[in-house]
């Protein structure tokens, strides 16, 4: 038994429109909506722009489509497969998705920023998010980089990286992280910051400090052993 037509040239598609591809998105927007995410983009997140109004609905689809394993913008069209629109409201084109994204100052990813860190002040409440947070926890700021090619790609800067060993250059978006981490639980994501590809971790992190520990538990929270990279 062979197949008809060649790998290039067959692609699935999934269009039955009683079935959901992505049962799991369910539980997890219900989450978001105890939590208030939709509420909270209303409360502090405000784009000049006219591609910006919307911004809950449209900031919900993206998180929805990054549940469901979107890398892009094109894989937010997922959220339109088989019966999803019959299980949800409010769902965004991609194009839509795309270019409300692409308005966004750095004023907006501020205020995008508290969003997040009140939505994981609401998760923690809600959830058993970090097990044993009020004996002790680990707070981990460090630095990472993805690398990227072409010279399209905004935000993108030549930074120092390692390589089989080698510390070489190379052009990536470079970040600064903050997770959030118990002896009971994985790392959470506290945090994570866009930086120029040559600015050095250790002056970052002092400018990002105050604002993690405002948000620390009552009781102790630690330093990790290892310094920030």
């Amino acid at each position: 038994m062979r197949f008809s037509h060649a790998a290039s040239r067959t692609q699935a598609i999934f269009d039955d429109e009683h079935v959901i591809s992505y049962a799991g998105l369910a539980p997890a927007l219900r989450l978001a909506e105890r939590c208030g995410l939709e509420r909270l983009v209303g409360e502090h997140v405000a784009l000049g722009a006219a591609e910006g109004v919307n911004a809950p609905a449209k900031v919900v689809s993206i998180v929805a489509g990054m549940a469901c394993g979107a890398d892009s913008i094109d894989d937010l069209d997922l959220l339109r497969h088989g019966g999803m629109d019959k299980m949800f409201t409010g769902i965004r084109a991609p194009s839509t998705l795309g270019s409300f994204v692409r308005v966004f100052t750095w004023g907006n990813v501020r205020q995008l920023d508290k969003v997040a860190r009140q939505m994981l002040a609401a998760l923690a409440a809600c959830t058993p998010l970090l097990p044993g947070k009020d004996v002790l926890a680990f707070l981990d700021i460090d630095s990472m980089q993805r690398r990227t090619y072409g010279y399209a790609k905004q935000g993108s800067g030549f930074g120092h990286t390692k390589i089989q060993g080698k510390s070489v250059l190379v052009r990536g978006l470079n970040a600064l992280t903050v997770t959030l981490s118990t002896p009971l639980s994985a790392p959470v994501v506290a945090a994570s910051r866009l930086r120029g590809g040559t600015a050095g971790s250790a002056p970052r992190c002092r400018l990002g400090g105050p604002r993690v520990h405002r948000h620390r538990p009552s009781s102790g929270l630690h330093r990790h052993p290892h310094p920030a990279r």
